[in-house]
């Protein structure tokens, strides 16, 4: 062997640089290739970080896995009421009542609701049926709860507290409880559709000073952030208040108005590649605070929704 390299240096020495020269070229191109498919893979992360908001509110679906099983028309003691829609049953297990849906606090007719509710049925056993679900991304029951034959879901929206809301599976009772809701719109009953709660919701609007974002400085119409959904395909200024906020694991931004996601009116959507733009945090920034944002309505997963691309879309009331 030592013989053969001896009379062999410059082939030996040509193959060793050859092959040096081959890794060289075959790195760099791996290289080039991660750089290319990380560019690609860009608008395909932010597309995807949509998605996140969804996913983050299924955090606790390991949990669901711990609450036992409520047969349908189990009979439960109520032992706290949490809002209009909303109480606690024995065991501290969640129910949330369906076929309606009541006010949020810091909202018109949250107390009222939540009042009638404790009054209808707080520590009293009710019947609780089931719908199509068994339970939401939060663990809770879903259920029509029943006191004596009388379903609750009917009387809070007999009485004006609560509004008709079903998902598009679901028709029990729907036809019965959206009725109840017209007759209570058409005779103003209850504080959802009395003339003095209205006048009061338009009052509060009203004390916000707007400076860029109006119909007169732009020419677009100013809607509530509950009317999106009538104005698909449209640019318009929409108002309301940001429920709730987050940030994905991709950094897609997500602005809730009105409701917690996944009951919100309208989303606004802020990509990663767009953040630079805006201020520092705009998850933080911008919760709790009424907002106006401008730009086309579109539909995503059933909700209506403007994608952020510039802070100018985006303003607060004061």
């Amino acid at each position: 062997m030592r013989e053969f390299l001896a009379r062999n240096k410059i082939v030996v020495a040509i193959l060793v640089g050859a092959a040096i020269i081959g890794g060289a070229i075959y790195l760099s191109g791996q290289k080039g290739n991660q750089i290319i498919n990380k560019g690609n893979n860009q608008g395909a992360q932010e597309i995807r970080g949509r998605s996140n908001q969804e996913e983050s509110s299924q955090t606790g679906e390991a949990n669901c896995q711990n609450i036992p099983e409520l047969p349908n028309g189990a009979l439960k003691l109520v032992t706290k009421i949490i809002d209009g829609d909303t109480f606690l049953i024995e065991g501290g297990y969640s129910v949330r009542i369906l076929g309606i849906d009541a006010d949020e606090r810091d909202h018109p007719c949250y107390e009222a609701a939540k009042n009638r509710l404790e009054e209808l049925i707080l520590n009293k056993e009710v019947k609780l049926e089931k719908g199509v679900e068994d339970k939401d991304q939060w663990c809770r029951y879903l259920r029509y709860a029943f006191l004596d034959n009388e379903n609750i879901s009917l009387e809070l929206v007999k009485e004006g507290l609560a509004v008709a809301r079903f998902s598009p599976e679901d028709i029990k009772y729907r036809e019965e409880i959206a009725a109840a809701e017209r007759q209570a719109k058409e005779n103003k009953i209850g504080c959802k559709w009395s003339g003095q709660v209205l006048a009061e919701e338009r009052n509060e609007g009203a004390g916000f000073h707007w400076e860029n974002l109006t119909a007169e400085s732009t020419g677009l119409k100013v809607i509530g952030a509950c009317q999106a959904g009538n104005y698909y395909g449209k640019e318009v200024i929409v108002e309301g208040k940001v429920a709730s906020a987050y940030r994905s694991k991709t950094n897609t931004v997500f602005l809730n108005l009105e409701k917690p996601y996944p009951n919100q009116c309208f989303t606004s959507v802020i990509f990663s590649s767009d953040q630079y733009k805006f201020v520092s945090a705009p998850e933080k920034y911008y919760a709790n605070k009424t907002v106006r944002i401008r730009g086309e309505i579109k539909e995503y997963q059933g909700k209506p929704e403007v994608i952020l691309k510039t802070p100018s879309q985006i303003e607060i009331g004061k």
